[in-house]
């Protein structure tokens, strides 16, 4: 029986994950190439052989999802497998409509074919957008467990850019390791928070081996935590899931690929951003939260702002720079350092469109919404080297730093800087520490 022809239309990890758990040694099915978007130069690679197993002695090629019609008909796909995040509902069916336009069956697959389960207990963060606040939301589940005296280690979505086969697992326990890994900026947000707070955190490409390695950490491991990426579901099969909404982003919880899942598959939901949020977004989020699962408990939160300079800010002409993919795909317009300039009467916002250079000025052209903000887009060398480049030519009397590491570790900057920092905190109950504590009870063994 000939096996049916496969494509896989990712972004550097959903994709990759479905094809370990799903497709890698399924027999049945012949993957003949993958597809890339969102992030700048991840085409033109291989998944290498040796992570593709013994039905792909030669890797698997990765193209451009602009490659999409050309690729379906040229390698007679028959099927073809929609696996990254944060699209909104009609992109997904554009991109189903090319597909079976081109004569292929178009696929999502779920939680059952692709969650790993754990031998330990499993806590997963995600949210229904980019930029919702799950970083902090981790940061406050790492707390509260390790309050109780348990060790935690951190799982991450992957985010894998450059050579896929070092990157099979990857451990970070103390900051040099992110040099290491040669970390991007979007790595260096991630990890740096975990690993200053004293706890150990895994990423990398093939998340059953790195789960096997974190649940037997050198350091001991009494409870895993999935620290989602953009609004993707668990890669693990979780025993109590946190979900996050924006208030910010009103509607954005039933509009999203595949947010509105993960929404769906929570047990407790976090409103967070309700300290700069309207009281009608805050309902409308409410609302969507009774509609598709009235179950779920919900806790209030807010991201209260801190300020290392704020003198800095009053009266001056700021460049505020904010998280990158919160920025693009993400799709939000204002972020913490917006709100901290704001609040600490900056006397303008200081367009760095016009001063942007290289892969900057195309991030601003693939992206004309984001506006008088600086993403802190660092996928690779050059992308931080024209980050530099565009802070320096940025006209402003000093430069707002909101990302979740000080890029004064990464680029020069040659201007005064405020870091802004953001944790979560919850208003009034019930509250997280009450989940996580009916969850250690339920499922950690002293």
């Amino acid at each position: 029986m000939a096996k049916k022809n496969v494509l896989i239309i990712g972004a550097a990890g959903r994709d990759f994950h479905n094809f370990n758990t799903y497709y890698r040694n399924n027999a049945e099915c012949n993957v003949v190439a993958f597809t890339a978007a969102q992030i700048p130069d991840i085409d033109g690679r291989k998944y290498p052989k040796e992570l593709a197993g013994e039905y792909y002695p030669n890797g698997i090629p990765i193209y451009s999802q602009d490659e999409l019609p050309r690729l379906i008909k040229e390698l007679n796909v028959e099927e073809c497998v929609f696996a990254y995040s944060d699209v909104p509902y009609n992109r997904v069916m554009n991109i189903s409509a090319l597909v079976n336009a081109c004569g292929a069956n178009f696929n999502l697959l779920g939680p059952g074919k692709t969650q790993v389960k754990s031998t330990k207990p499993v806590i997963a963060v995600g949210a229904v957008r980019t930029g919702c606040g799950k970083s902090q939301t981790s940061r406050r589940v790492v707390e509260l467990l390790m309050e109780a005296g348990l060790k935690v280690v951190a799982v991450r979505h992957p985010m894998p850019y450059g050579d896929l086969n070092a990157q099979k697992v990857q451990r970070f326990a103390k900051i040099e390791d992110l040099a290491k890994h040669k970390c991007t900026i979007e790595e260096m947000e991630e990890y740096e928070p975990h690993v200053t707070r004293g706890n150990v955190i895994y990423a990398g490409v093939d998340y059953e081996a790195i789960l096997r390695a974190a649940e037997n950490d050198p350091d001991g491991c009494d409870v895993i935590l999935w620290d989602g990426g953009n609004n993707d579901f668990s890669f693990f099969k979780p025993d109590m899931m946190i979900t996050v909404v924006d208030p910010h982003r009103p509607g954005h919880e039933l509009s999203y690929y595949p947010g509105e899942a993960t929404l769906r598959l929570a047990d407790v939901v976090v409103i967070n951003k309700m300290d700069s949020a309207g009281p009608e977004a805050i309902q409308i989020v409410r609302e969507s939260i009774a509609k598709v699962n009235p179950n779920a408990a919900v806790v209030d939160g807010a991201s209260p702002l801190s300020i290392d300079k704020p003198e800095l800010i009053r009266g001056k002409r700021v460049l505020v720079v904010e998280d990158g993919p919160t920025l693009t795909h993400g799709e939000m317009k204002i972020g913490a350092g917006t709100v901290a300039a704001m609040k600490c009467g900056a006397a303008e916002l200081v367009d760095p469109r016009q001063y942007a250079v290289g892969k900057l000025a195309e991030t601003f052209k693939i992206y004309p919404n984001i506006g008088t903000l600086l993403p802190a887009m660092g996928y690779g060398d050059q992308q931080v080297k024209d980050l530099e480049k565009t802070i320096e030519n940025t006209p402003c009397d000093t430069v707002v730093i909101a990302t979740p590491i000080d890029l004064n570790r990464i680029v020069k900057i040659n201007k005064p800087t405020v870091k802004i920092g953001y944790d979560l905190q919850e208003i009034g109950t019930p509250d997280l520490r009450l989940f996580v504590n009916e969850f250690i009870k339920k499922y950690v063994k002293k």
